[in-house]
């Protein structure tokens, strides 16, 4: 099933980083029971945690502009934008309850000078999807958003002032062996869970994927499926992964379907298109031929020009289990499928998820694709 993204409370996948001192007290507390070893890695203790939620903090939840004058000035002078859609995550505890949220310079309007802003209490399997804050603040609410640089924005608020420096992976491009002859690059991202992809639109097939980008340090490591060693799952995201037969790259065929529920760093890279690096049209032409009805609709980044979503980019297969991902290999190793239609068998933009199995195993389209509108402003900002 596919989950849009949303704007004032529909169900939305949210990944969010964490804010490195949620107050000054409840910074005090994590800082004297962390230890950093010579190496880089840190140590978190379950005490820190403990004392963190018993902190009686009692912050102005229902304002947002107090909230984000907390959230701004909890930051230090300087921070780094890793999501290609530029949200800046973070989270916090207030009074026992578990908070995450965002903040974004969104591409369509941060030159305007425009931040978005959301928080939310945290999202739970067991529990109905809470409610959200969300605000478009701007000089109007005394909010500055300064430009100083292509990849660096200044925001101001109250005598606070914090540089964003956004993730600049404007010289990325795939090698040879990632693309194939029918496929056209969109652009890199840099995905919440820290894992990077390329964004590929296959011209003929009218299709999308999201590859492994492994031109860099590897931030995951992999079990193989039991059933073949095609099929690789991640240890840390639970992303699964397609070892492709014909060129040396892996396209990702599914995400943990828990992980999506709970809007955590893992529930797919859909939410982190490469809005800093798309070149002109280039996306809304690939979305207008994947689904004509978009044409007259969309901007440039994907948007609905009624403002009511953005298109979900999705082709991959929410699953619970490897048996769930079987379906891909089947196809993949198939001898009734085209070769020319080979790819088709990692995306599952070709059917009902409930029908994909049985559609590959016949070779035969379906109709219609079954990606949804998302929502511009999402729980990942203000979904």
């Amino acid at each position: 099933m596919r989950l849009p993204r949303d704007m004032a409370g529909n169900r939305i996948p949210q990944p969010w980083t964490i804010l490195t001192a949620a107050i000054a007290a409840i910074a005090i507390v994590c800082n004297a029971a962390s230890a950093r070893a010579d190496n880089g890695a840190r140590l978190t203790t379950h005490q820190s945690y403990v004392e963190e939620v018993m902190q009686s903090t009692g912050l102005p939840i229902g304002d947002p502009k107090e909230m984000f004058a907390f959230v701004l000035g909890s930051l230090p002078d300087r921070v780094k934008v890793y999501p290609t859609e530029n949200y800046y995550y973070f989270k916090f505890n207030n009074d026992g309850v578990g908070y995450a949220g965002n903040i974004r310079l969104d591409a369509k309007d941060r030159d305007a000078g425009k931040v978005h802003f959301a928080y939310f209490e945290d999202f739970s399997e067991w529990r109905e999807e809470p409610a959200m804050n969300y605000v478009v603040l701007d000089q109007a609410a005394g909010v500055t958003v300064e430009k100083l640089e292509r990849f660096l924005y200044r925001i101001s608020y109250r005598g606070k002032a914090v540089a964003f420096e956004l993730n600049d992976l404007s010289k990325v491009v795939p090698p040879a062996s990632a693309i194939g002859p029918d496929e056209t690059y969109i652009g890199p991202i840099f995905d919440d869970s820290a894992i990077r992809f390329f964004l590929l639109f296959n011209t003929r097939l009218k299709i999308f994927h999201y590859v492994l980008d492994e031109t860099v340090k590897a931030t995951e490591g992999f079990l193989t499926a039991r059933a073949t060693d095609r099929i690789l799952i991640g240890k840390r995201s639970g992303f699964a992964f397609y070892r492709d037969h014909k060129r040396d790259r892996k396209i990702l065929i599914g995400v943990f379907e828990g992980n999506a529920a709970v809007n955590n760093p893992f529930d797919g890279p859909f939410d982190q298109l490469p809005d800093n690096f798309i070149e002109g049209d280039v996306l809304s032409r690939a979305l207008i031929e994947h689904d004509p009805s978009l044409a007259g609709k969309i901007d440039r980044f994907g948007h609905l020009d009624d403002g009511s979503g953005r298109f979900l980019i999705g082709p991959y297969a929410y699953y619970r289990s490897e048996a769930e991902l079987l379906p891909f290999h089947a196809c993949a190793t198939n001898p009734r499928i085209a070769a020319a239609d080979y790819t088709a068998c990692f995306s599952m933009d070709w059917g009902d998820p409930r029908e994909i199995a049985a559609i590959k195993r016949l070779n035969d389209r379906p109709a219609k694709s079954t990606s949804k509108p998302r929502k511009h402003a999402r729980r990942k900002h203000a979904r």
